[in-house]
């Protein structure tokens, strides 16, 4: 299949993403941003993504473009600094999708690409465009990584995290480093678990069992307060309690906001609904899931009384405004997993209670997400498309799971039932995946909310 490209950027197998077709990609995306010279690169650690930032090397400098290298690191951190820089960035990751697949994030200098972008891009792509100027020059950035580290402690403070164990899973995050420098910078004993030199595919939204029970384990063993890790690229973040339970992004992102005093927040709509329920935050707005549109609304509470942040149901966050804490904590309008990890650490140790009394505090509203994998994408699209436009069908699929009382087509088809569940269905924008939601008035009820309606899915599209 070939690699598609959508506002996530380019995604598609290794062996697709051939030179000819990065090279076709990078020159689009170079015509849509004329006025820009300058191209920042970042990677992760996939085995594939030094090939693959040596291709976008090698088309950018063909085409006039000055290439700053910044090497492995996570992608909000290439993001800052091309940001910062007012550069475009493109950042070679697949995010959490297996070894066997890659792809390209483009940034322009303003931040992440938005849908407009997305058109224009495609448009560039499908008409052959390509940009031409004299051979550029390349120079290596390796301090991006170092900046993104001080940000984070010079906000907080070198004492914020202090008397904490915070155990890192390190696998093959590309941020496993950054992350470590920060914790200790902050104050608190690191533990390093799990170092993995092959690639391992950590999704952050659905956290496999054998993950879950090495958390527990984990803090049981080390005496641990938390366990901190990310996504390959780390723009989404993964943190338990003490316990090893895993706190949800959107809860995260809850917490997030409170500790930065937003007023606006928002969110896609398969997020948490306790965002709802919390007085504190003055407007919470809803949107299609994806950053773009996050984005996209952002950008209409600009003003600094707003102090409006965003985050998606994978724990994501989005910094609209300049914050202050025990230092300045500028803006970062795109993706990122340091932010939702450190902030509700910080808030637990200012309170003087454990994470799990932190979150116990909030309204009490549980979700839970699953995904079906490697799927035939055209059944799944008959099969929702299905239960979206005929009521007999959502009716008959629903019926096991209870009454239905209203839908939600924001994005994909969300299902409020009467008894309060609420099941939500949307296939994933940039991988061969089916995403699940559930939301419960208990944890144990939306777990199992989640499992049996994965099963009734999986009857329906797999095979």
């Amino acid at each position: 299949m070939a690699p598609s490209f959508g506002t996530s950027g380019l995604r598609g197998l290794v062996i697709d993403l051939t030179e000819e077709v990065v090279s076709d990609y990078v020159h689009a995306f170079l015509t849509t941003i004329p006025e820009c010279n300058r191209l920042f690169i970042g990677q992760d650690l996939r085995p594939s993504s030094p090939d693959i930032a040596q291709m976008i090397c090698r088309t950018a400098l063909s085409a006039g473009v000055e290439v700053i290298d910044c090497g492995a690191l996570g992608t909000p951190a290439l993001a800052m600094a091309s940001i910062s820089a007012g550069a475009a960035a493109i950042m070679v990751t697949g995010s959490h999708i297996p070894a066997d697949r890659n792809g390209l994030k483009f940034y322009v200098p303003q931040g992440e690409i938005s849908k407009a972008d997305e058109v224009n891009i495609n448009a560039a792509y499908a008409a052959g465009r390509r940009r031409i100027g004299r051979a550029g020059t390349q120079t290596s950035l390796p301090q991006a990584k170092t900046t993104y580290v001080a940000r984070y402690i010079d906000a907080f403070g070198t004492r914020a995290l202090e008397g904490l164990r915070i155990g890192v899973y390190r696998h093959s995050s590309v941020a496993r480093d950054m992350m470590e420098k920060i914790f200790t910078g902050m104050g608190a004993t690191v533990v390093p678990l799990a170092h993995s030199d092959i690639f391992i595919p950590v999704d952050t939204e659905a956290v496999d069992e054998a993950t879950r029970a090495n958390l527990i384990a984990w803090c049981q063993e080390h005496d641990l307060d938390a366990v901190a890790s990310t996504d390959g690229d780390a723009d989404r973040p993964l943190l338990s309690d003490a316990s090893g339970k895993v706190i949800p992004g959107d809860v995260l992102g809850v917490l997030t906001a409170q500790v930065l005093g937003a007023k606006a927040v928002i969110t896609p709509v398969s997020s948490n609904d306790m965002v709802r329920r919390c007085p504190e935050f003055d407007t919470v707005v809803l949107t299609r899931i994806g950053s773009p549109f996050v984005i996209a609304e952002m950008e209409k509470f600009k003003a600094p009384k707003d102090r409006c942040v965003g985050f998606e149901a994978n724990g994501g966050f989005l910094l609209g405004f300049d914050a202050t804490l025990s230092g300045p904590l500028s803006s970062l309008p795109t993706r990122d997993c340091m932010l939702p990890i450190i902030a509700p650490l910080f808030a637990a140790k200012q309170q003087g209670k454990p994470l799990a009394a932190l979150v116990a505090s909030l309204p009490q509203c549980f979700t839970a997400a699953d995904r079906l994998q490697e799927i035939d994408r055209e059944k799944a699209a008959r099969f929702l498309t299905g239960l979206i436009e005929q009521k007999n069908q959502r009716t008959e699929f629903f019926a096991p799971f209870g009454t239905i009382e209203t839908i939600d087509l924001t994005d994909g088809l969300r299902v409020n039932l009467v008894n309060g569940d609420v099941v939500h269905l949307r296939p994933s924008g940039n991988a061969p995946e089916f995403r699940i939601y559930a939301q419960s008035n208990s944890e144990e009820r939306a777990k199992h909310l989640t499992a049996h309606v994965r099963s009734a899915v999986a009857e329906q599209i797999k095979g």
